[in-house]
């Protein structure tokens, strides 16, 4: 639980940066199951961009499993295709369009920022123009 957490399980991944097979910044990688929820378009989109151990999403939903487990009138899976994934695809759509070196850099500061401090909305007051969550 304490690695989840605090993200120090994500760490072996470095060795697939230094690789060259992901990158610092970049849309997380997802299962085939999670990742044929997004329509063609926005999957080809997202393919042009290297996978990464963080990205806005991952900050986004740093509590994704918490919330999902939240709910209780509706499936799981249900819910993450009906509210979690389209929000996503907002999600990497934006990225792609502002990606930049200099939002790379925030987004790893973010990053460890909501390590330390889970509970920060610090990225809303950062990122004004990011889609909002809707739930």
């Amino acid at each position: 639980h304490f690695l989840r957490k605090t993200k120090i399980n994500e760490l072996p991944q470095i060795i697939n940066v230094i690789k060259g097979d992901i990158s610092i910044v970049g849309p997380r990688p997802l299962v085939q199951k999670t990742f044929s929820m997004y329509s063609e378009n926005i999957q080809s989109k997202i393919y042009k961009i290297k996978p990464g151990i963080t990205g806005i999403g991952s900050i986004v939903f740093r509590d994704e499993e918490s919330i999902i487990s939240s709910v209780k009138n509706e499936n799981p899976f249900d819910f993450y295709r009906r509210v979690i994934s389209p929000h996503k695809a907002e999600l990497e759509m934006w990225y792609q369009k502002n990606k930049s070196l200099f939002l790379d850099f925030i987004i790893i500061f973010i990053t460890a920022w909501i390590i330390l401090f889970p509970n920060s909305k610090v990225y809303q007051k950062l990122f004004k123009d990011l889609p909002v969550r809707k739930f």
